[in-house]
């Protein structure tokens, strides 16, 4: 059960950073072409910047998700350095578990503002409103998803690269 989820986590993760490059290049692209659209054609695409931020929320939730299953969100670190084992382990279970929290109750609250917002239309891009708040839901799915790896890492006094 636990190579299972290790593999699991390791090839969602893998997947998930693929996906937040491809929106990073796609927003490039649609920024660069905004750019040459006004300076060099003298006519501004209007669905650039609706893209663009529909695409950088993609990358960034996406990403932070897969930052903390590699133990690279941010962190009050030195305390948890400079204190005994048991101690830090404590630390950092609570700080997880804390993320955990975090990531089910914006799965849970993006999941209905998805609901919420679907009937209404983005206005330039002709999406229903609720693909804006689809992000919300699959980082918070992710970043629960990967605190709940980090747990049993915790528990187990393992980390991810010993899980490698």
């Amino acid at each position: 059960m636990k190579a299972l989820l290790r593999s699991l986590s390791r090839r969602t993760a893998e997947a998930a950073i693929i996906l937040s490059a491809a929106g990073l290049v796609g927003m490039t692209l649609a920024v660069a072409w905004q750019v040459f659209g006004r300076y060099v054609l003298n006519d501004s695409p209007t669905w650039t910047e609706p893209l663009s931020i529909q695409l950088m929320g993609w990358f960034i939730l996406l990403g932070s998700a897969v930052g903390v299953r590699d133990n690279y969100h941010l962190g009050f670190d030195v305390l948890r350095d400079v204190s005994p084992p048991t101690i830090a382990r404590i630390m950092a279970f609570i700080s997880m578990a804390a993320v955990l929290g975090f990531g089910i109750a914006m799965a849970i609250y993006g999941l209905q503002l998805v609901i919420g917002t679907w009937t209404a239309t983005l206005p330039v891009l002709g999406w229903p409103g609720g693909i804006d708040f689809l992000p919300l839901v699959f980082g918070g799915v992710l970043l629960a998803f990967f605190s709940i790896e980090q747990l049993w890492l915790i528990l187990a006094d393992e980390t991810i690269e010993d899980a490698r």
